[in-house]
């Protein structure tokens, strides 16, 4: 990979299966990368205000998951600013993976995506 190509960073949690197919195209593409695993490592405000950048708040969201299920009614994001608070005291309700290399932000897993954003080995 050339010098020039910032650090791919994949957050997620170990044991999804969206994760884990980011996780195997990424080694079998032979593309370094980091895990920042949401369980242990968290997030913070500059992580998901960076991603806000390029995305809607309601795509980092997974509404379809357990965390979202358990979460009261009323304790579910429904605007920018909820869903930043949400997200930090609820990391697992972010949509996986994310991944991060420099300004480029990929929610979920599509391998098409992966192979237009990230350089050939």
């Amino acid at each position: 990979m050339p010098d020039t190509f910032p650090t791919i960073i994949l957050y997620g949690i170990p044991n999804c299966d969206q994760v884990k197919k980011a996780r195997r195209w990424l080694e079998a593409s032979n593309v370094d990368y980091r895990f920042h695993d949401l369980r242990r490592d968290g997030i913070n405000t500059t992580q998901i205000e960076r991603w806000l950048r390029t995305h809607t708040w309601n795509t980092l969201v997974n509404s379809r998951g357990t965390t979202w299920r358990q979460l009261d009614p009323e304790s579910r994001p429904a605007d920018r600013n909820s869903a930043i608070l949400t997200l930090l005291a609820h990391p697992t309700l972010l949509k996986r993976p994310v991944l991060e290399a420099g300004a480029t932000v990929l929610v979920g897993f599509s391998e098409n995506e992966y192979e237009r954003h990230l350089p050939p080995v």
